[in-house]
C-alpha cells in the first residue's frame, strides 16, 4: 500500500464525510485503518472494493458534487438573509431560472433571475470542465417553517427545502427558570393496581403526585413499541419504531370498551386470571414476555367488541386512521411479524421490499395493532393533558436508533445503512468499543428526503412532551459507525449536517413549546458542546462527573442550560456510588458539601451525604434539576449495566424496592421533594 493510495482513500473518505481520524478520550490521535475506510464507503454506497477503485472513485465523486445543481437542503436563521449556492458549467452561467417558494402556509413566492447577474462564490475546473458557484438570495423575512423552492433551467428542475427557524430552542422564561421533576422507568413504577409493571395510569399519578409537592416534571425512558414475543427484545433502546407507543403500558382497566364487552370482563373477574396477575404482581423482574400475553388476552377481547360495535367512538377512530395512515401500515407489519415470527429480514423477498399482500398477515392480528395504537394514543394523550396542568409535565427520552428488524427499518430502508451498526470507540470501561446493533441513518439520504422521517420522529414525542431528552445528542454532529464484520475497535466517524439538525429542532420545539436536552455524556468534542449552547439545547450535568480531586472546587458549579442529577439509568445509584467512591474523594466531597453549608460537617453518613448533594443541585443555577426516586431509599441496584446481558444483570426488568403507594407516603422522600421546592423556589445558597 502507497503512500499516494492512502493520500486518495483519505480526500475520498473526507468527500463523503467519513473521518479518517479521532481524538480518543486520553486525548490520542486514532487513525483510521484503510480497510474500516473502505468498508464504510461501501455500506455509503461509494463504488469501492480495494484501493484500486479509489481514484475512478474520486473522480465519480468530484464530477458527481459539481454537477448537484442546488443542496437539498439550505437553512435560514430567525428570518435573515440566506442563500442558496448553485453549481453550473462556466458555460452554462448565462441563462433564466425561474423560482417557486412554496411556503409551508401554502402561499407561493414567484420569481426569475438571470444567472450572469448573480456574484460568483467560487470557480473551479474539473475533468477540463470549467465549474462556478453562484449565489441565489433567499426572500427575506420568511415565516418559521417548510418551505419547498422549485429551480427550473433549460428544461430541468430541482427542488430544495428551505428550512427558516429559530437559532434558538424554546426555553423557559425567567419567572419560570428553575424547576425540578422526577425520574424512574415506567416498567419499574409498580402499584397495587399495575399488573407487574408501571403503566399509563401509574405515570398518571406520579405526574400528579409530583405536581402536588411543587414538581414540574416526570421523566422516563422511551416509551416506544417493542418486540416481546417472537422476536424479543425490551431495550427502550432498541424499538420496534420511533413513531409508535408501547401498548405494553396500556392500562386495560381505563380502555372505555371494558365496561361493554362482557368477554373481556368474564375473563378478567375470573378467579384464574387474577391469580394469574397476583403472580405477575409477586415477581421481583418484569416478565415482559408473560405480562404481554396476558394482557393481549383481554385486548384481543376488547378489540373484537370495539369493531363489531358502531357509534361516535368508531367514527373518531376512522377519522384518525386517516388521518395518520402510517398506523395502518405498522399495524400490517406487526401482524406480518407475527405470522412469520421473524422479523423483516428473513421475510420473503416481496415482503422485505415492503409489499405486503392479503394472505401476508392476519386481518385480525392487523386490526388488533390498529386498535391498541389507537388506546395507547388516548391514554399518551390524557397523560400530557395531565402534565400540562403543572407545568412541561413529562420528560421524554428520543432513543439514537432502532431494531434492525423492526418497522422503521423496513419502511423507510433508504435512509439507513444497513451494512454498518452505530456505536462508540474504546474507552477505559469498553476497551473494545461498543456495537449498539442498529443501523445508522444515511446522512444525505436523510436530507434528499427532507428529513421527513426525523421530523415525524420528534412530532410523535412533542405532542405530548414538555421535555424531550436527545439520546446521543454528538450524533446530530457525528457518529461513529462499525462495518458489518469488523470489531468495534475499528470504526469510523462519519459526520452529519448538525446545522439542519439544529433547525429541525428548534423549529419544533418553539411549535410544541418543549424544552430540548441532548445526552453529552461521555467523550464529546468541544465543539459540539458550543454548538449547544449557541442553540439553547440543554447539557446534562451528572454529579459524579463533574467531581475533582480539589478540596476547594470538588464539584464544578452546574451552568443554567442544563438538566442536573445525582445519575443516570445507566449508572449506580448514588448509594451504590457513595460506597465505592475512595476514602479520601469522600472526604474531599464532604469538606466541600459542609463549607458550602449542606453538611453540619464531614460524614460518611450516606443519606446525609445524599440530602448535602441534591441541595448543593437544587440551589444551584441549573434550569431542571432531576431526582432519580429510587436514590432517596437507597437503592443500590442499578436499572441497566451498560455492555451486560443475562440473568446476572437484568437490564430493563428491575421494579422498584417500594411500590407507588408506599413511597410518595415515605416521610424521608417526602421531606426531600419539599425541600428541593423550597430551594428551586428561594434560589438557594450560593454556589
Amino acid at each position: 500500500m502507497s503512500g499516494k493510495q492512502v493520500r486518495l482513500l483519505h480526500q475520498l473518505a473526507r468527500f463523503h464525510g467519513v473521518q479518517t481520524a479521532y481524538y480518543d478520550v486520553n486525548r490520542r490521535r486514532r487513525l483510521a485503518a484503510p480497510r474500516s475506510l473502505l468498508a464504510v464507503l461501501r455500506a455509503l454506497g461509494v463504488p469501492v472494493r480495494n484501493l484500486a477503485d479509489v481514484p475512478g472513485a474520486l473522480r465519480e465523486a468530484r464530477q458527481a458534487h459539481w454537477q448537484r445543481f442546488c443542496e437539498p437542503v439550505v437553512v435560514a436563521w430567525d428570518g435573515k438573509p440566506a442563500y442558496l449556492e448553485l453549481r453550473l458549467a462556466a458555460s452554462q452561467a448565462d441563462g433564466l431560472v425561474d423560482c417557486r417558494l412554496e411556503l409551508e402556509t401554502g402561499n407561493v413566492l414567484s420569481w426569475t433571475c438571470r444567472l450572469a447577474n448573480l456574484p460568483v462564490l467560487q470557480a473551479a475546473a474539473v475533468e477540463g470542465v470549467d465549474y462556478v458557484v453562484k449565489r441565489l438570495n433567499l426572500p427575506p423575512g420568511l415565516p418559521w417553517g417548510y418551505h419547498r423552492l422549485t429551480l427550473a433551467l433549460s428544461g430541468r428542475s430541482w427542488e430544495t427545502l428551505v428550512i427558516t427557524a429559530p437559532r434558538r430552542a424554546y426555553t423557559l422564561t425567567d419567572k419560570a427558570s428553575r424547576i425540578w421533576g422526577v425520574f424512574l422507568p415506567l416498567y419499574a413504577l409498580r402499584s397495587m393496581k399495575s399488573w407487574g409493571a408501571g403503566d399509563f395510569s401509574d405515570l398518571g399519578n406520579l405526574l400528579h403526585w409530583v405536581g402536588g409537592l411543587g414538581g414540574s416534571l416526570a421523566g422516563v425512558l422511551p416509551l416506544l413499541a417493542s418486540f416481546l414475543d417472537e422476536p424479543f427484545n425490551p431495550s427502550p433502546y432498541e424499538p420496534v419504531s420511533r413513531l409508535f407507543w408501547n401498548e405494553f403500558y396500556l392500562d386495560i382497566t381505563r380502555v372505555p370498551e371494558l365496561k361493554s364487552c362482557p368477554p373481556a370482563r368474564e375473563l378478567l373477574e375470573s378467579a384464574a386470571f387474577q391469580d394469574e396477575l397476583a403472580r405477575l404482581r409477586a415477581k421481583p423482574l418484569v416478565d415482559y414476555r408473560h405480562e404481554m400475553t396476558v394482557k393481549r388476552r383481554v385486548l384481543e377481547h376488547l378489540a373484537r367488541c370495539f369493531f363489531t360495535a358502531d357509534g361516535e367512538r368508531q367514527a373518531a377512530f376512522q377519522r384518525w386512521v386517516k388521518a395518520y395512515p402510517a398506523v395502518s401500515d405498522y399495524a400490517r407489519f406487526r401482524a406480518a411479524v407475527e405470522r412469520q415470527c421473524a422479523g423483516w429480514p428473513a421475510w420473503p423477498e416481496r415482503m422485505q421490499n415492503g409489499v405486503l399482500r392479503e394472505g401476508d398477515y392476519d386481518p385480525e392480528v392487523a386490526r388488533y395493532h390498529l386498535y391498541v395504537q389507537w388506546l395507547a394514543r388516548e391514554q399518551m394523550q390524557s397523560l400530557s393533558t395531565l402534565a400540562w396542568q403543572h407545568g412541561p409535565g413529562l420528560y421524554l427520552d428520543l432513543p439514537l436508533g432502532v431494531h434492525r428488524a423492526g418497522y422503521d427499518v423496513w419502511r423507510e430502508r433508504g435512509i439507513f445503512v444497513l451494512d454498518a451498526s452505530g456505536g462508540a470507540p474504546p474507552d477505559p470501561f469498553f476497551t473494545e468499543g461498543q456495537d449498539w446493533g442498529f443501523p445508522p441513518l444515511h446522512p444525505e439520504r436523510v436530507r434528499e428526503q427532507g428529513y421527513r422521517y426525523y421530523i415525524a420522529c420528534l412530532r410523535h414525542h412533542l405532542r405530548h412532551a414538555g421535555a424531550l431528552r436527545i439520546d446521543h445528542v454528538m450524533g446530530l454532529h457525528r457518529l461513529f459507525w462499525i462495518p458489518r464484520g469488523l470489531p468495534a475497535r475499528d470504526g469510523v466517524y462519519v459526520s452529519y449536517r448538525a446545522d439542519e439538525f439544529y433547525a429541525i429542532l428548534a423549529l419544533e420545539s418553539h411549535r410544541h413549546k418543549a424544552l430540548i436536552v441532548g445526552e453529552d455524556l461521555g467523550t464529546v468534542p468541544r465543539y459540539i458542546r458550543s454548538a449547544m449552547g449557541r442553540h439553547k439545547i440543554h447539557r446534562m450535568y451528572v454529579l459524579p462527573f463533574e467531581f475533582t480531586p480539589d478540596p476547594h472546587k470538588a464539584l464544578r458549579a452546574p451552568s443554567i442550560n442544563v438538566v442536573a442529577s445525582l445519575n443516570t439509568h445507566d449508572m449506580p445509584p448514588f448509594a451504590a456510588f457513595w460506597r465505592e467512591k475512595d476514602r479520601d474523594d469522600q472526604a474531599v466531597l464532604t469538606s466541600f458539601l459542609a463549607r458550602k453549608g449542606w453538611l453540619e460537617a464531614p460524614t460518611d453518613n450516606t443519606r446525609a451525604v445524599l440530602e448535602a448533594c441534591l441541595a448543593y443541585l437544587a440551589a444551584s443555577r441549573a434550569r431542571i434539576v432531576l431526582v432519580n426516586l429510587e436514590d432517596l431509599w437507597q437503592e443500590q441496584r442499578p436499572q441497566n449495566v451498560p455492555g451486560t446481558t443475562g440473568e446476572e444483570c437484568p437490564n430493563w426488568r428491575r421494579k422498584t424496592r417500594c411500590a407507588f403507594e408506599e413511597f410518595s407516603r415515605m416521610p424521608e422522600v417526602l421531606e426531600m421533594l419539599r425541600q428541593i421546592n423550597r430551594l428551586r423556589r428561594e434560589g438557594g445558597k450560593s454556589q
